[in-house]
């Protein structure tokens, strides 16, 4: 026995008619979700010298390091070595849909993205890292709680996080509940490149919140939370940090 009223076909026309409109004054219905982008300062992204940073100055497999969007929020920038195209479908942990814009550079192979841990926030300091980008293969268990080998990941020790920087910064495994937040890179003509916002699950408040001091103690009270303005350096990050922690 059951209370429920039968849902009659007239009732299904109806809804089938009502949503046919809906498509029809507005078609973007059956488009891709969009890219929640997060709108920040466009910076141009320069060498350690203050140089314009072209792409082709990137070495394939490297872990590079720059501050975006904030002068306290690392974010990674990485050479895949090979094409990485527009895609998939991603979600954040609060149910919010995206498309990822893909790499840029002459290969589309240069990507970016926060490089802090969607999971417990770990991220590199200048004392020690526990994240970031393996392009060698490493074992790491996925998903499917089964031992998994590859490269061209981005791992966190800290829980065991890993993500595919070629896929959107996907979760491959471990407790991470949602992608890393990616960066929005252009590459001009030239080759020089710029951050020019964020996209994806944006914890950069929580972040700067549940780390105040010690983000204090290292950027000042009055310069933590500062937005990144005009340029942005990168440097390899194992010249940002002292100790790189890999697992």
């Amino acid at each position: 026995m059951t209370d429920k009223k039968p849902f009659s076909r007239r009732a299904f026309v109806r809804m089938c008619v009502g949503a046919g409109a809906a498509v029809a004054a507005d078609p973007k219905l059956l488009a891709d979700p969009p890219s929640p982008l997060q709108h920040a300062q466009k910076v141009e992204l320069v060498d350690p010298l203050g140089r314009t940073l072209r792409a082709d100055q990137l070495e394939v497999g490297a872990t590079y390091v720059f501050p975006y969007p904030y002068v306290s929020t690392p974010s990674f920038l990485i050479n895949l070595g090979r094409e990485a195209a527009a895609g998939p479908e991603l979600e954040t942990e609060d149910g919010r849909r995206y498309r990822w814009k893909g790499g840029v550079g002459p290969n589309q192979s240069i990507v970016a993205f926060s490089a802090i841990c969607a999971h417990r926030m770990s991220y590199p300091t200048r004392d020690v890292s526990f994240i970031n980008y393996r392009h060698e293969t490493v074992r790491f268990t996925d998903l499917d709680h089964e031992s998994t080998n590859r490269g061209g990941v981005i791992y966190c020790c800290s829980e065991g996080s890993v993500y595919d920087p070629a896929q959107g910064g996907r979760v491959l495994g471990g407790p991470a509940p949602q992608p890393l937040a990616a960066v929005d890179l252009s590459c001009e003509k030239d080759g020089s490149l710029s951050a020019c916002g964020t996209y994806g699950g944006d914890m950069f408040q929580r972040f700067l919140d549940g780390f105040s001091f010690q983000l204090a103690l290292t950027y000042g009270t009055r310069r933590y939370r500062k937005v990144v303005t005009g340029t942005s350096t990168v440097q390899p990050l194992a010249e940002y940090t002292r100790n790189q922690r890999t697992c």
